[in-house]
């Protein structure tokens, strides 16, 4: 049973990664998403995800099969998991995501972003205000 709390959490990522603003993530998006945030997951994986969670069986994820993808595997195996994702943007030495660190890590992947862009997506998970994403928020971000 998911927490009030972190059922807030879920959807707002969910929303990170529903570009096109339509409520359901399709196996590109999920793909793309999961690429950003340290994750790899090849089309072809996304896809067999979406198939494997999609409850209503139109080839799309809702809120809930969302839930269900995020929440899959142990609690050890997650952190571990977050650990290794968050270690690939923290390049800085300064141990947290910065927009720097942030534009550096998306241009490795083929995204093109400002450092300005970098800032503004920081600044959406950017719980304490200090310009750069923690571990602790990255876990609240990816949770």
């Amino acid at each position: 049973m998911v927490r009030l709390a972190e059922a807030e959490q879920y959807e707002r990522v969910f929303r990170c990664f529903d570009e096109d603003g339509d409520g359901k993530l399709s196996p590109s998006e999920l793909r793309r998403h999961m690429g950003l945030t340290g994750g790899e997951l090849l089309l072809k994986e996304a896809e067999v995800a979406v198939e494997s969670l999609d409850s209503d069986g139109d080839g799309f994820l809702c809120l809930e099969d969302f839930v269900g993808f995020m929440e899959g595997g142990g609690e050890e195996e997650k952190m571990g998991d977050l650990r290794e994702a968050f270690g690939m943007y923290v390049t800085d030495g300064c141990g947290c995501i910065t927009p720097k660190s942030l534009k550096r890590m998306l241009s490795r992947l083929g995204q093109s972003k400002t450092e300005n862009d970098c800032e503004a997506m920081i600044r959406h998970f950017d719980l304490d205000g200090d310009g750069a994403i923690s571990f602790d928020e990255f876990k609240v971000m990816m949770m």
